[in-house]
């Protein structure tokens, strides 16, 4: 709502608020894309993974672009207006003089020397660095140096007549944009280029805040650039991911303390522990996105912390023997099978992925299960260590004071942050039957439980034979069936 009115280019294929006006205007969209050897029609909801999602994705109903990627139909299409003569690429910038200076006192000296006769000069080089005093009086507001003329009574470098120095001092973007190198070598002294410099750098991660980061990033950038070239550094780029994270709200409104809508988390961590609170922020949103505060969600990371405590609990009272996978019924396999399928999405979740609240919500569906075992049955019990002992590893990064004790318990040797991440048996993820849906023109009708290895003939007939789908196909004439492999089978009928 905040960009234009209605459409706002026409193009229903590529664009999401052109395609919702479509949709509600019944309008005629063109499929343009789709994925790579997905021979289903369009859609409205497949239309939404396809433009979410553009790898895999190729040009169709295009003329001579068809069966382009996303930057290969970009190239072309671009080379074709400029053949024409009829559009250019080019790079828009949006920047603005930077205000380095800044009048306090503690900060990095703006290294200049005013002369009436000869203007502004640099500090010559064999004068570097410049170095603030440290013996200064704070009267007022304002920097002390400026009414020290020790400081800042100085020579010009160009006619040797009397000169004043800056007593301005630098942007603190200007010190912090270059840190992390010299971090990275503060054992030597004469320089900062050497071996340690270029095993750190560029930095791996870098995290952010959403009114901080774009700024200090350009910033960054062009310092690293300069040390590049100034043979300081020998990467180009200083940061190699960034995760932006989002602020907290209270009321829908940004914490702040001028608004009086700060929440103490001394006070929660004196209620509830510090685990509960890292577990709620982390859980409550993605880290990108703003987090609403809220109590109850507060109390909600609490009670879970709680069950996952009464589960290893129960599982000490009943000690687990050693896990046979071979005498596993289907009800244990499907248990072992969600445990290893946790541990790799909340492994893809923290490393590739960074949605902490999806993988702990995960780890919540994982507790879930466990809490359905029956501590009776022996090879349950041994399914249910194995699930615990994975989930205090998983939450270990997120609640690190509960995961060390509960590892304790559960036979864990030495530190749990020490520990080795739980590692994905593969074999566990094997399936013996998949779900998959039915669709009668798009529209999801059905879900049926097939073989594996269920022949494409044999899945459109189970597909036809669904109740709810004969009853949608009454008075129509099939079309066309189309398998996707493990996913659905789509039918086309009018």
């Amino acid at each position: 709502m905040s960009y234009g009115s209605g459409a706002v280019m026409s193009v229903p294929g590529h664009d999401e608020r052109d395609h919702e006006f479509a949709c509600k205007y019944r309008l005629p969209i063109v499929q343009v894309i789709a994925r790579s050897g997905d021979e289903s029609p369009y859609d409205s909801a497949r239309w939404q993974d396809w433009y979410a999602d553009k790898s895999g994705i190729v040009s169709v109903n295009s003329g001579e672009f068809d069966g382009l990627d996303f930057s290969g139909a970009f190239n072309a299409i671009a080379d074709r207006l400029e053949a024409q003569g009829k559009g250019e690429r080019t790079t828009n910038y949006r920047l603005r003089d930077w205000g380095v200076s800044r009048q306090r006192y503690w900060g990095a000296p703006i290294p200049i020397i005013n002369c009436d006769s000869c203007g502004t000069l640099p500090v010559p080089a064999q004068d570097l660095p410049v170095v603030l005093p440290t013996e200064v009086a704070f009267e007022g507001v304002g920097s002390p140096i400026k009414k020290m003329p020790e400081f800042y009574a100085t020579t010009c470098p160009g006619c040797g007549g009397p000169a004043t120095r800056e007593t301005d001092t630098f942007d603190t973007f200007m010190e912090s944009s270059w840190y992390y190198a010299r971090y990275a070598c503060a054992r030597n002294d004469n320089a900062m280029l050497d071996d340690e410099a270029d095993y750190w750098a560029p930095v791996d991660q870098y995290v952010g805040g959403i009114e901080h980061a774009i700024l200090h990033l350009l910033y960054a950038r062009f310092f690293h650039k300069l040390m590049r070239d100034e043979g300081l550094v020998h990467s180009d780029e200083p940061f190699t991911r960034l995760l932006t994270q989002g602020m907290v709200l209270k009321d829908g409104s940004k914490m702040s303390k001028s608004k009086g809508n700060t929440v103490d988390p001394q006070s929660l961590i004196d209620s509830y522990g510090a685990d509960t609170v890292r577990l709620f922020s982390m859980f409550a949103a993605p880290p990108e996105q703003s987090l609403e505060w809220s109590d109850s969600g507060v109390e909600g990371a609490n009670r879970f912390l709680k069950r996952l405590w009464k589960l290893v609990a129960r599982q000490l009272e009943f000690p687990a023997p050693e896990l046979d996978v071979a005498a596993l019924d289907a009800r244990q396999k499907t248990l072992r099978r969600k445990t290893h399928e946790t541990i790799a999405k909340v492994g893809d979740d923290f490393g590739r992925r960074q949605t902490f609240n999806t993988a702990i919500a995960a780890v919540m569906e994982l507790c879930n299960e466990v809490g359905k075992l029956d501590e009776d049955k022996a090879q349950d019990r041994a399914l249910a260590h194995e699930a615990l002992r994975a989930v205090v590893l998983m939450l270990c990064p997120i609640v690190p004071h509960i995961s060390h004790h509960l590892w304790q318990l559960l036979g864990g040797s030495g530190d749990v942050m020490h520990a080795p991440w739980p590692a994905t048996d593969e074999s566990a993820l094997e399936r013996d039957t998949i779900d998959m849906a039915v669709q009668v023109n798009g529209k999801v009708r059905a879900q049926m439980t097939v073989a594996v290895d269920t022949a494409k003939p044999a899945l459109e007939a189970l597909a036809l034979q669904q109740p709810n789908v004969a009853r949608f196909l009454e008075g129509v004439t099939v079309r066309k069936v189309i398998v996707v492999p493990g996913k659905l089978v789509n039918i086309v009928a009018n």
